[in-house]
């Protein structure tokens, strides 16, 4: 018969705590081999299947927390109980006459919140359960005994300078491992140990804050603040952690620039080019990084225009340099002011500036040995040419500007007047010449004088003279160039038949203005005008040729033809062609004796020129004797220009194509011919060559 399984949870009155008591009842009806009446199921009202063992209890026996009973238990000793899931015989062991449940060590909560375990009522001889297993929790109960810590602990952080009371510096956290949810074990409290009255801590975040205003980083820069946490609310008997925080002041621009001294005095060599460093000033600001930046200029005027102030790489420094050549003989020092500002201002401090301070400047210029220095940086000199040696050109003038009345010595140096054409007196600097000069040969000479102090070599400086040779009238003038004029015998009068030019070597002014003339008097057939040193000559015909220009049969008549329709084979032509061929051979004069003669060659011997009739020049018996012994003279040209048009060769089936001598030609009749003066203005020239008309025979 089964019976009811009971488990009972014994008070722990003894321990100062009350476990739970829990029991389910069930009932089953029946009897062995006979039908009985319905089975009934009583519910109770407690919950069995849940128990509880207080943390870290560690006591001189085993403690008992609970047990187990069956109602088929008749106390024979028939049953027996297991138990059996999480620490079964090692945490937890039961006794399996009794059923009463021990746990035999001290347990921690935050190792293992809970068990489960499972019990089960059988029967000792056989095994046979009597009751299904049923599964119950043992929880174990939290106590106290794990302090706050903060897992990311130190800390550090920053604030600016000056941030008003209340900025969040940073948030700090604590852990307790302790149930939350059992009473006050894991419920914190934040505190200040250390960093009052500088900073606080919300005691329910965590949350640090500034407390006091102006905090200045140039005061104290960094600081440890200690935060404490403790659990049971903060009450007596909680436990606590704490922790540290580094809070650092970052650093704003609220302090102006300041000089340590209210004058600076500098020294400087006269002779220190631009660019050379006198000193440095640097004004002190407490400030950090950009917000000590700074920038210097000079205020006064006289200062800025010998001196330049810059600020160095790291933005802190001015240099002080100078700005232009310094002379200790025309001033001695300097003075003026200096300011510096900062570069970057923030305007939520403004109320704290300005930001900027103003120095005395004084900069005493050092002498320093210098070289003598000329009135003159370049000279200009001049001297006329032709002049006898010794001749004054002029002077310079040197002086010892650390000692006015030192000596100085003067001399030219030799590559400068490698002709000596000068000299200097070594005492006065007065330069003459030495030899006589010519403008025509050299206009300019650039010297270079070199002058020393007597009682130190080493002091010496030069200086450019520049000396100019003057023109005098002292070269007849010249024609530019040979001149060679022809003349036609029908020049009008007053034609253009040459322009001639003069030179005079001399500079251009009045001595060197030609002026030609033509010949002079009665008879005379040129004239010749002056232009502005451009002759024009003209041909001034004073009796004009009467007769006109026959042209007669027999005469050899030549003109420049030019052909433009082959260009020819240039040297091969006068070289393999004969032009006499061209002539006409009746009217030619018999050969001269020896070798023929070649008109398309110039020959070896030139013939005689006849000589000038005596009498008053005539120029067209002149012309007409020159033009004589041109066409008699084989060697003056045209060689291989002059052309034949009366005679065109032999054995022609066509003819000749020429009017000249047509009516003369043997056998031959005269056909109607137009006169020649009827055909046009174009032909008016030829006309009047050719055209006239002969007079009729008596």
């Amino acid at each position: 018969m089964w019976g009811l399984v009971r488990l009972l949870l014994a008070w722990l009155g003894g321990w100062g705590c009350m476990g739970r008591l829990a029991a389910p009842v069930r009932a089953w009806a029946g009897s062995r081999g006979r039908p009985g009446p319905p089975l009934l199921r009583t519910r109770r009202s407690w919950v069995w299947n849940q128990f509880f063992v207080i943390e870290e209890y560690a006591g001189p026996e085993p403690v008992l927390i609970g047990k187990l009973h069956s109602d088929v238990d008749r106390g024979e000793g028939r049953t027996k109980y297991l138990l059996t899931g999480e620490g079964a015989g090692t945490v937890f062991v039961i006794d399996e006459a009794t059923g009463n449940i021990h746990v035999t060590k001290s347990l921690d909560r935050e190792e293992k919140a809970q068990y489960v375990l499972l019990a089960q009522a059988v029967d000792r001889a056989s095994n046979r359960p009597l009751e299904p297993p049923s599964e119950f929790i043992i929880k174990v109960q939290d106590i106290n005994d794990n302090p706050p810590v903060f897992p990311l602990g130190p800390y550090h952080a920053t604030v600016p300078e000056m941030s008003n009371v209340g900025t969040s510096v940073i948030q700090v956290t604590a852990h307790d491992a302790d149930d939350p949810s059992y009473g006050n074990s894991a419920k914190l409290v934040y505190t200040v140990l250390d960093g009052l009255p500088f900073f606080s801590v919300d005691p329910q975040t965590g949350v640090v804050r500034t407390a006091i205003p102006n905090m200045d980083r140039e005061t104290q820069e960094e600081f440890l603040v200690v935060i404490q946490a403790k659990d049971m609310g903060g009450h007596m008997g909680g436990l606590s952690g704490s922790t540290t925080v580094t809070v650092t002041l970052s650093d704003v621009n609220d302090n102006p620039p300041k000089f340590p001294q209210s004058l600076y005095q500098f020294s400087v060599v006269e002779t220190a080019g631009p660019g050379t460093l006198v000193g440095r000033l640097q004004a002190q600001d407490p400030d950090l990084g950009d917000n000590a930046l700074m920038a210097y200029s000079i205020l006064d005027g006289e200062g800025s225009e010998a001196f330049s102030i810059s600020t160095d790489a790291q933005g802190r420094d001015g240099l002080l340099t100078v700005r232009k050549p310094l002379d200790f003989e025309t001033r001695r020092s300097y003075s003026f002011r200096v300011e510096a500002t900062n570069t970057l201002i923030d305007p939520a401090y403004l109320r704290r500036g300005p930001f900027k301070d103003v120095t005395s400047v004084r900069v005493t210029v050092q002498d320093a040995p210098e070289p003598p220095a000329f009135t003159q940086a370049a000279y200009h000199l001049a001297v006329m040419e032709n002049k006898a040696p010794g001749t004054l050109v002029g002077q310079v003038s040197a002086a010892d500007l650390d000692s006015p009345a030192s000596p100085i010595r003067y001399s030219i140096l030799p590559h400068s007047d490698p002709e000596h054409c000068f000299s200097i007196e070594p005492e006065d600097g007065t330069i003459r010449t030495a030899v006589p000069l010519d403008r025509e040969t050299r206009v300019w000479y650039n010297l270079t004088v070199l002058a020393t102090e007597l009682d130190s070599s080493a002091q010496a400086s030069r200086v450019q003279v520049a000396i100019q040779t003057l023109d005098e009238n002292d070269n007849a003038p010249q024609l530019a160039e040979p001149y060679d004029t022809f003349v036609c015998d029908s020049a009008a009068p007053g034609q253009l038949i040459q322009v001639i030019r003069a030179l005079d070597r001399d500079e251009v002014g009045n001595s060197s203005r030609v002026s030609l003339q033509g010949p002079l008097g009665p008879d005379t057939n040129f004239t010749v005008q002056d232009n502005r040193a451009l002759v024009v000559l003209f041909v001034a015909l004073r009796r004009q040729k009467q007769e006109a220009l026959m042209v007669l049969e027999e005469e050899d008549v030549r003109e420049n033809i030019i052909t433009y329709d082959d260009e020819g084979g240039g040297e091969e032509d006068t070289e393999a062609f004969d032009i006499t061929a061209l002539q006409n051979p009746d009217g030619a004069a018999p050969p001269a004796p020896g070798p023929p003669v070649r008109r398309d060659v110039l020959p070896r011997a030139r013939a005689p020129r006849q000589p000038r009739p005596p009498g008053p020049a005539d120029v067209a018996q002149l012309l007409a004797l020159r033009l004589r012994e041109a066409d008699e003279d084989p060697s003056v040209p045209p060689y291989d220009s002059v052309q034949v048009y009366g005679y065109e060769g032999r054995g022609s089936s066509c003819g000749s194509l020429s009017s000249l001598g047509s009516g003369s030609e043997a056998g031959g009749a005269p056909g109607p011919t137009e006169p020649v003066d009827d055909w046009g203005p174009l032909f008016r020239t030829l006309a009047e060559l050719y055209g006239a008309k002969e007079p009729p025979a008596p």
